[in-house]
């Protein structure tokens, strides 16, 4: 196929290429990990709210050392920090791999505290993998090319989202726990191997001495409060999310509602990501020229909108496709959010700004994820999940409100990137 365009220069750089197959790699690791880990606890103790609690016990470490994170980021080089946290999820994954496949026998109740503690670890070291990603993202391509390359690399997230979590499914329903656990294993330490090729150039900061760390996190802070459109962009992801998502739900969804068993699960965890990955290519290969922030608005409230189709379902084809609707819309939501942090954050506080991110994307997926389980245990799985669709419409309404800058910026990337030269 002919390359033309900023959709296809981007994938010319080796470095940019290796940085996408190490992030599809890990993240296909965490959701097949995710998956099986999910319909074990669920298969063990029917109870919801312990699948809440597994985005709870990944969002406390990652939220509290998230601008611990961005610090470290921002004065060393991101590329060994990907690599050493790589190296921990490996680990981790070596450990959930003996527990879960029946290596190591053990209680419920042992199983259970392993299975959070491995949790746990692994939102430890998300913590400084998001703003590292960001922070090389950055140093390996141009800025003319960061909406390319921010949908490139949704686009191979969400790829990796559909396919390892209907492997998993599947290879779990028809070969057992020991098959499945060996699929997270092989993925990781391909990523921590592609990742230790990459040649990122090294940051200078130009003679500047090194913040302290609160200096260093309040200027982050700071940054961010002074630029609206983006405190806006991120809040609304944040709490639309938050209310609506039902991600965490759907081992009840896939044994209760719709009974399709653990093959079944597989694909309803990789339905959002098939509408995302097709909606991520279509930006990849026809990118952004502006990026106008009213058009977030309409796609969170259209995610919200399908959370309440989905939840309202008892049909597996009908939910399925609401699932995969909801992820299409949330890749545009992405591609947004990505390309305006990328564009309106100075080099030297890449790391801190990314780490403020991703705490409201932390919140959002894994305190949503325990907010599900809760409202569940309440009120039922089905109501919860249509209650926190109505949520994030709520919000949508909210934000278009108290920020009127999301329904007025318009950012041109070759405009930010002839100001940079000037």
């Amino acid at each position: 196929m002919k390359k033309s365009g900023l959709s296809f220069d981007v994938l010319q750089s080796r470095d940019f290429r290796l940085l996408l197959f190490t992030r599809m790699f890990s993240l296909s690791a965490l959701q097949a990990q995710a998956v099986i880990v999910g319909w074990q606890i669920f298969i063990l103790t029917k109870d919801p709210l312990l699948l809440g609690l597994t985005g709870l016990a990944e969002a406390v470490p990652a939220i509290t050392c998230a601008l611990f994170a961005g610090h470290v980021v921002d004065n060393s080089r991101p590329q060994r920090v990907y690599l050493y946290c790589l190296l921990a999820l490996l680990i981790n994954t070596f450990v959930l791999f003996a527990i879960g496949s029946g290596l190591i026998k053990l209680e419920v109740g042992a199983f259970l505290a392993l299975a959070y503690a491995a949790i746990f670890t692994s939102g430890l070291a998300r913590s400084f993998i998001m703003p590292s990603s960001f922070s090389l993202l950055a140093q390996i391509v141009p800025q003319k090319n960061i909406s390319s390359a921010s949908a490139w690399m949704s686009a191979g997230f969400q790829t990796a989202a559909i396919l390892s979590p209907a492997v998993a499914g599947i290879v779990y329903g028809g070969y057992g726990a020991m098959a499945a656990w060996c699929m997270p294993m092989g993925l990781m330490a391909a990523a921590f191997l592609m990742m230790t090729g990459i040649k990122a150039k090294k940051f200078s900061r130009n003679g500047k001495p090194r913040e302290p760390f609160v200096q260093s996190v309040r200027e982050g802070w700071r940054f961010i409060a002074r630029t609206p459109v983006l405190l806006g962009a991120m809040s609304l992801d944040m709490l639309a999310v938050l209310f609506g998502g039902a991600i965490a739900l759907l081992p009840a969804f896939a044994t209760d509602i719709l009974f399709v068993g653990s093959e079944g699960l597989g694909l309803l965890r990789g339905a959002p990501a098939l509408g995302a990955v097709v909606m991520a290519l279509i930006l990849a290969v026809k990118p952004m020229k502006e990026i106008r922030i009213k058009t977030l608005l309409w796609v969170v409230a259209g995610f919200g909108v399908c959370m309440i189709g989905f939840g309202l379902s008892t049909v597996f084809w009908l939910s399925l496709l609401m699932l995969a609707l909801s992820g299409a819309f949330d890749s545009v939501s992405m591609v947004i959010r990505q390309s305006l942090v990328q564009l309106m954050t100075p080099e030297h506080m890449r790391g801190r700004v990314s780490s403020v991110n991703s705490m409201f994307i932390i919140s959002s997926n894994e305190i949503g994820a325990f907010e599900s389980g809760a409202l569940a245990k309440l009120v039922g799985i089905v109501p919860s999940v249509v209650i926190g669709g109505v949520g994030t419409l709520l919000v949508t309404s909210a934000a278009a409100l108290f920020f009127p800058e999301l329904r007025k910026t318009v950012i041109r990337p070759d405009d930010n990137e002839k100001d940079a030269k000037e």
